[in-house]
C-alpha cells in the first residue's frame, strides 16, 4: 500500500456495493489493481463489459491470493464458506474487511478462519438502493453516507485507519462502534423499515384481484416508497433477518406495542394523542434532513 492506496484489492461479490466500490477505486486510485469474484458467469461477463476490474474469477481463493485488501460483499449466508476458502492464501499484512449489515454474524462466521498476521476489520457502508448486480453500481453511492467499522480487540490500528481512509476517499463519514451496538442500531434504522415494507406490500398482494389492481393503479407516494424498499435483494434481506434475529425481534416487539397504542387512539377518537405523535415524528424527519441523510 502506498500513499494510502492499496496495490491489489479483491472484491468477493460484485453486486451493488462491490461494483460501486470498484468504480470508486477506479476513480480515486487508478493505480490499484482490482480483481472481482462472483459465482455466476453472467455477472463476471458484465464486469468485463463494464471494465470495472482488471481480473475476474469465480474462485474466492484465487481472487484473494496476493491481495493486500480483501472485501467480502456477498450475502451473509456465503461468508463462512468464503472464509474457509480464502484464509489459507492470505499473506501476512493482508487486511480483510466486508460490507455486511449484521456485524456479530460476520465476526462469528469469519473470525475463526483468520490466520495470524492478517488484520480483520469488519465494516458496513450504510448506503444502497433497491437495485442489485454490477450494472446497478455507481461511484457516488457512498457520498455523504456513514460507514460503520466494528474493529475487534486484535484489529491493528494501522489496518483500521487504512480501511477508514478508503471509505473516506469514497466520500463516506466513518465511525467505529461495537458489533453488538451496530446490530441494535441497524435493527431500528434499516431492518425494521424493510420488514414493515415487505409486510405492507405483502398485504397488498393478498388483496382480492380488483382491489389489488386499483391499489397498484392508484398508488400514492407512501405506498410507492414502500414498494421501492420491498424491491430490495430478497436473498440479502433473508440473510439479514435470520442473522440479526434477536435485535430485530426485540425492536419488532416494541413497534408492535406502539402500533397497538396507536390503534387504540384511532379507535377511541383520541385526536390529541395522534397529533402529539405526528408532531414528534415530524421533528425526526427535520433532524434527518439537517444531518444531510435524506
Amino acid at each position: 500500500m502506498s500513499n494510502g492506496a492499496f496495490e491489489r484489492v479483491a472484491l468477493i461479490g460484485i453486486g451493488l456495493i462491490g461494483s460501486s466500490l470498484a468504480r470508486a477505486l477506479r476513480r480515486d486510485s487508478p493505480e490499484t489493481s482490482i480483481v472481482a469474484c462472483a459465482r455466476r458467469a453472467e455477472t463476471l461477463t458484465a464486469v468485463r463489459r463494464l471494465a470495472i476490474a482488471d481480473e475476474t474469477t469465480d474462485d474466492p481463493a484465487r481472487a484473494a491470493d496476493g491481495a493486500d485488501l480483501v472485501v467480502i460483499a456477498t450475502p451473509l449466508s456465503a461468508y463462512a464458506a468464503i472464509g474457509e476458502k480464502i484464509m489459507p492464501v492470505l499473506k501476512a499484512g493482508t487486511i480483510l474487511t466486508d460490507v455486511g449489515s449484521v456485524k456479530q454474524a460476520v465476526i462469528r462466521d469469519l473470525q475463526p478462519y483468520v490466520p495470524e498476521g492478517v488484520d480483520f476489520v469488519p465494516g458496513h457502508p450504510v448506503a444502497g438502493t433497491e437495485h442489485s448486480g454490477p450494472e446497478s453500481g455507481f461511484a457516488e453511492l457512498f457520498r455523504d453516507r456513514w460507514c460503520i467499522l466494528t474493529p475487534l480487540s486484535g484489529s491493528g490500528s494501522d489496518a483500521v485507519a487504512a480501511v477508514a481512509g478508503m471509505w473516506e476517499r469514497c466520500g463516506m463519514r466513518v465511525v467505529t462502534m461495537s458489533a453488538d451496538h451496530h446490530d441494535k442500531v441497524l435493527a431500528m434504522t434499516s431492518h425494521l423499515p424493510h420488514l414493515i415494507a415487505y409486510t405492507i406490500v405483502g398485504t397488498a398482494t393478498n388483496l382480492e384481484g380488483s382491489l389489488k389492481s386499483e391499489v397498484i393503479e392508484f398508488s400514492a407516494s407512501g405506498f410507492r416508497d414502500f414498494t421501492r424498499i420491498a424491491a430490495s435483494d430478497p436473498v440479502m434481506w433473508r440473510d439479514i433477518f435470520l442473522n440479526n434475529r434477536e435485535a430485530v425481534l426485540e425492536i419488532v416487539q416494541r413497534f408492535t406495542e406502539d402500533l397497538t397504542a396507536l390503534q387504540r387512539a384511532i379507535r377511541w377518537g383520541e385526536g390529541d394523542t395522534l397529533q402529539e405523535l405526528f408532531t414528534r415524528t415530524r421533528a425526526i424527519r427535520r433532524s434527518i434532513i439537517e444531518a444531510k441523510q435524506a
